[in-house]
C-alpha cells in the first residue's frame, strides 16, 4: 500500500470533521438524545479534525492511527442503528445499508496504517 492512502484518510476525516461545523443538524439523529447534541458534535469533529491532520504528519501517525480506528469502532453502533430507523439519519436506507459496511473499511483502514503497513 502507499502513503498515498493514509494521506486520503486523513484528508477524509479532515472534511468530515470540518462538517461537523458547517453541518452540525445533520449529525443530530445519529447522537443519542441523552447526550448533550452540540458539544457532542463540535468535540466528535474536533477529534476527528485532530486524529486526521497528526496522520499526516509522520511522528503522529500510529497514535493518531489508533485514535482513529478507535473512534471508527465507537461509532459503528451508531450507524449499525441508523439502518432499522425509518428515517436514517444518513438519508435513506440505501445510503444507509451503504454507509454500515463502509464504517467496517474505515475501521480496516485505521487498523493498516496503525500496523504500519501503509508506508
Amino acid at each position: 500500500m502507499k502513503i498515498y492512502f493514509t494521506w486520503l484518510y486523513g484528508i477524509l476525516m479532515i472534511a468530515a470533521g470540518i462538517n461537523h461545523f458547517v453541518r452540525p443538524y445533520f449529525y443530530k439523529t445519529f447522537i443519542p438524545d441523552w447526550l448533550p447534541l452540540l458539544p457532542v458534535n463540535y468535540i466528535s469533529g474536533a477529534v476527528e479534525i485532530a486524529l486526521g491532520v497528526c496522520l499526516l504528519i509522520p511522528g503522529y501517525r500510529h497514535d493518531a492511527a489508533l485514535g482513529l480506528l478507535i473512534l471508527m469502532v465507537l461509532f459503528l453502533p451508531l450507524h449499525a442503528v441508523d439502518v432499522f430507523k425509518e428515517n436514517p439519519a444518513i438519508g435513506s436506507k440505501l445510503l444507509a445499508y451503504i454507509r454500515l459496511p463502509l464504517q467496517f473499511v474505515l475501521i480496516w483502514w485505521a487498523w493498516i496504517i496503525f500496523q504500519g503497513i501503509e508506508q
